[in-house]
């Protein structure tokens, strides 16, 4: 017979209910516009293969699919007109950090650049030997050259005046997928490679070699500077990873929270307030098991996720954090929109008010408004308001409001039928405290009377009571004799109440003799 052991059941959460953090609930409020009519927002035929925000305000965002690139308003997030001077599906974006150029990378592999605005052509790139997976400009001030990288393994450095490739940087040995700018040098750059390596490069090295590499382990599919411009996050396979590179390329973490290999990395921040020390950095993981991740990096943890219902090829999120964007495998764009708070001032009869807006144009009534004073109970107090908070109504028992009111017979017979002997007992010395339980015992009737010998009969003996009902019974048997010997009930419960008292007496009285017993017992165990 095989031998049993006992198995400790599973812990159930208590409540069904979980209240989410600040930080869930910031992520949740990006939600679909009610401006939009379909679900997703957009849709395309073909996947959405990369998406760029613009650095400068509305921040228009753009996302490449099939030969074309879509461009959006960040305002109104409606699309502009269509680029589509491809030849070959469009693979990667990339806006200048002035926001007036726009660089794409399609599968013929040539780098097309754009007026943003105009979206007339301006330039092509022509070198690669095959398709171009990854384009980016550098993010502070250098406004002529870009990098690329595609599927000859070949890392290119462009002046886009002349349309001709500066440095041909070699090293990887595989397909170069993605790529990201330095965001604080304009000459150094990183590339991801299937070859799972990724590679640091610095245009002003003289031999054009990169100055250090990192190995994933996993063909690289995304790779992104952290703002500091000393970390770098890589994914590829289900891992994300974070890279010290002033430390020399030490692996700080890795992250394997996703199911299925992770498409694209994004930079998002979490605004607590005004002012960019209130936003906190965090990434931003896509996947195709269909999860958004969100990463502190701080702290080292997941702070969000987000299901969707397709595999997920590449997200954008807004530098004025309003806007978050992600493109999926069948051609849909998912736009979340956060609605923004706006302050400005009027002055007002000599008096100056804070307007704060939800939505533009939209303003919150101020008193010298009639809808000022029909609001709800539900709306939210401002910073400036004065909040009196109303007493909360403490509930009191019945014999509370008796004894408030002076009716203390009503009150001893309410505390009677609660059959609470806590609530009772508090209840006869409060009456006690007030010399008016001789008085209530003399007025109660025969079976008010019987309730209460019923309760002495069950109570007095328990020493916790004791002291008190049994004082009270003698009372109750001195004054109420006459009722008692005309009443069979009230005798019934004499004889009862009589009854137990002589048992305990009994136990009483074997227990001191046990007592005598011991005691000696103990004092000679003692003194030996």
């Amino acid at each position: 017979m095989a031998e049993a052991f006992p198995v400790k059941p599973k812990l159930r959460p208590t409540s069904s209910k979980l209240t989410p953090s600040p930080e869930a609930k910031y992520w949740r409020s990006f939600k679909i516009p009610k401006d939009i009519e379909t679900t997703p927002s957009k849709s395309f035929t073909f996947p959405i293969n990369s998406i760029a925000f613009s650095p400068l305000a509305p921040h228009d965002f753009v996302a490449t699919h099939s030969a074309s690139v879509s461009i959006f308003s960040g305002k109104t997030l409606e699309p502009k007109p269509t680029i589509s001077s491809f030849s070959d599906t469009a693979a990667a974006v990339s806006f200048r950090c002035d926001g007036k150029l726009l660089a794409a990378g399609d599968l013929s592999g040539t780098v097309h650049v754009f007026d943003a605005k105009s979206r007339s052509h301006l330039r092509r790139l022509k070198g690669h030997a095959a398709a171009v997976r990854s384009v980016s400009y550098p993010r502070a001030a250098d406004k002529l050259h870009l990098f690329s990288g595609g599927d000859d393994s070949v890392v290119k450095y462009w002046d886009v005046t002349t349309e001709k490739s500066v440095f041909n940087l070699l090293g990887h040995k595989d397909y170069v997928r993605c790529g990201d700018a330095s965001p604080i040098s304009d000459e150094m750059f990183v590339s991801g490679s299937y070859d799972h390596r990724v590679r640091v490069w610095d245009v002003r090295v003289s031999n054009a070699s990169s100055v250090m590499e990192l190995n994933h382990e996993k063909p690289v599919e995304s790779v992104l500077y952290l703002p500091s411009g000393g970390l770098i996050a890589t994914a590829g396979g289900n891992f994300v990873k974070i890279w010290d590179v002033i430390g020399g390329g030490k692996l700080l973490y890795s992250m394997e929270s996703h199911i299925k290999t992770v498409t694209a990395l994004c930079m998002g921040k979490v605004a607590r307030g005004s002012g960019e020390e209130a936003e906190e950095n965090r990434i931003l993981s896509v996947a195709l098991d269909g999860y958004m991740k969100v990463f502190d990096y701080a702290k080292l943890k997941i702070t969000h996720s987000i299901r969707f219902p397709e595999p997920l090829l590449s997200v954008g999120f807004s530098p004025d954090c309003s806007t978050r964007v992600i493109g999926t495998s069948k051609g849909n764009l998912y736009i979340g929109r956060r609605k923004a708070k706006v302050e400005s001032e009027e002055v007002v009869g000599g008096l100056q008010w804070k307007i704060v807006e939800d939505d533009p144009g939209r303003k919150v009534p101020r008193p010298s408004y009639f809808r000022y004073f029909q609001r709800g109970q539900n709306l939210k107090p401002s910073e400036g308001d004065y909040l009196i908070k109303r007493p909360k109504k403490v509930k009191m028992a019945e014999f509370d409001k008796l004894l408030k009111k002076f009716r203390h017979r009503e009150a001893l017979v309410a505390a009677l039928n609660r059959r609470n002997p806590e609530s009772v007992v508090a209840v006869m010395e409060e009456l006690v405290a007030r010399k008016k339980l001789k008085k209530c015992v003399s007025n109660l009737d025969t079976e008010e009377l019987a309730l209460l010998l019923a309760f002495l009969q069950k109570y007095s003996t328990m020493p916790r009571y004791a002291g008190l009902l049994t004082k009270l019974a003698n009372k109750v048997v001195e004054l109420r004799a006459e009722d008692i010997k005309s009443s069979d009930q009230l005798r019934s419960c004499i004889r009862n109440l009589k009854r137990d008292v002589e048992e305990e007496i009994r136990i009483q009285q074997s227990l001191l003799e046990i007592q005598g017993i011991i005691s000696p017992m103990l004092r000679i165990a003692a003194r030996s």
